[in-house]
């Protein structure tokens, strides 16, 4: 099943490499230094107007210009965002790593602590692609 993952980081050489080992795989991949792509990042008040999930799977660091992963991830479940919680994992380089860990399991989400292994990517991307549906819709992000 191909998948539709966003993948989100300041960093040009992490976004490279998840998007290669992602359309190794097969997946269609949207790679954005910013989540533009998320009218949640940019306004405060906004609820999530999309009927469907934008992606199957986030990927996203926790370091970003106006707020960390965690808090996009946060203001996505108080703003209705489609998107499975389970389905988002978060890339950290941060020194409160056992804070970072219990604010992830508290959202429902997935952290891992960089540098990471490529495997672990993988691995996490093939665990989330046996739980989706593949009759789901996917919003047209176009």
């Amino acid at each position: 099943m191909k998948l539709r993952i966003i993948v989100l980081d300041m960093d040009e050489s992490i976004r490279t490499l998840i998007t290669l080992i992602a359309q190794k795989k097969g997946h269609e991949v949207i790679a954005l230094s910013e989540p533009t792509v998320c009218p949640l990042y940019s306004d405060l008040d906004c609820c999530c107007s999309q009927e469907n999930a934008c992606g199957d799977l986030m990927i996203i660091s926790n370091r970003m210009a106006k707020m960390s992963g965690l808090k996009l991830i946060e203001k996505q479940l108080d703003g209705g965002c489609k998107g499975a919680s389970q389905n988002k994992l978060v890339l950290s380089t941060s020194a409160r790593e056992n804070e970072d860990f219990s604010f992830a399991r508290e959202l429902g989400c997935k952290l891992i602590m960089e540098p990471f292994k490529v495997s672990a990517i993988s691995e996490w991307i093939d665990e989330c692609e046996k739980k989706i549906d593949p009759k789901r819709k996917l919003a047209d992000l176009h």
